[in-house]
């Protein structure tokens, strides 16, 4: 596919998505391929996700919203989920050091309790940070994180909310992880599937999906610009017809 037009409409959108959405797949297959653990995979996708969302942000892109960890995923090995742990530490003690200096605000979307009081810290550092901040480019990290829940949290801070209006869309829409960011434009899933995996599912309702058998480490500059390519070929109705 040719490169991705910066000065392309995509149908009545804008020039490039706003939101960016990714479902970061295929870390484990990555590894087994070369013969190495799956930690070796997901610390591959940590530096994949690192370059992407810098690109990202040299692109003018406002919000990149990642799936780093599901609330489905605790059933993996202990092994697993302390490497993927580890490099969320790793991530977080980073970026405490970068978002000042890049001007860069950083999310944590998720049910955050069940983590270590290590890694709560660390996000409400980075919180911190991020209340200071002015800019313009976002980078939300889905940590235990699920679509199904995320509703049901959601629909209960209603309930639970003495000052809740009428129960419509935009109502809900402000007791989500999401509040007051705009829905994504594009979700890409790199690994060959092609199904949502409880990510978003309130806020894809009318998203572009961009499916590609890359596999997420090996996702690359070149990628993102083919996505964003096929996302500007499309004609975004919103369930109307034009």
């Amino acid at each position: 596919m040719a490169p991705f037009d910066k000065q392309k409409t995509a149908g009545q959108g804008t020039v490039l998505p706003r939101h960016i959405a990714i479902i970061m797949d295929g870390n484990g297959r990555w590894a087994q391929k070369r013969g190495l653990p799956r930690t070796a995979g997901h610390a591959a996708g940590a530096e994949t996700f690192r370059r992407v969302a810098s690109y990202c942000r040299d692109l003018g892109i406002e919000y990149l919203t990642v799936y780093a960890f599901s609330t489905e995923n605790w059933k993996r090995s202990a092994e697993e989920v302390s490497a993927i742990m580890g490099l969320l530490k790793k991530y977080l003690e980073e970026a405490i050091e970068k978002m000042r200096r890049e001007n860069v605000r950083i999310r944590i979307l998720g049910d955050t309790s069940v983590l270590s009081g290590e890694l709560r810290g660390l996000i409400e550092r980075v919180e911190s940070i991020d209340s200071t901040l002015d800019s313009h480019t976002q980078a939300n990290l889905c940590v235990n994180y699920g679509g199904r829940d995320e509703i049901i949290r959601a629909v209960k801070a209603w309930q639970a909310d003495p000052d809740r209006g009428e129960l419509t869309e935009r109502e809900l829409s402000k007791y989500l992880y999401t509040a007051g960011m705009p829905d994504p434009d594009l979700v890409i899933r790199p690994g060959g599937e092609e199904r949502v995996s409880n990510f978003l599912l309130w806020q894809s309702a009318y998203s572009e999906f961009y499916f590609t058998d890359t596999l997420w480490p090996d996702f690359t500059e070149r990628d993102m610009d083919a996505a964003i390519a096929s996302y500007q070929s499309r004609n975004r109705r919103y369930g109307g017809v034009k």
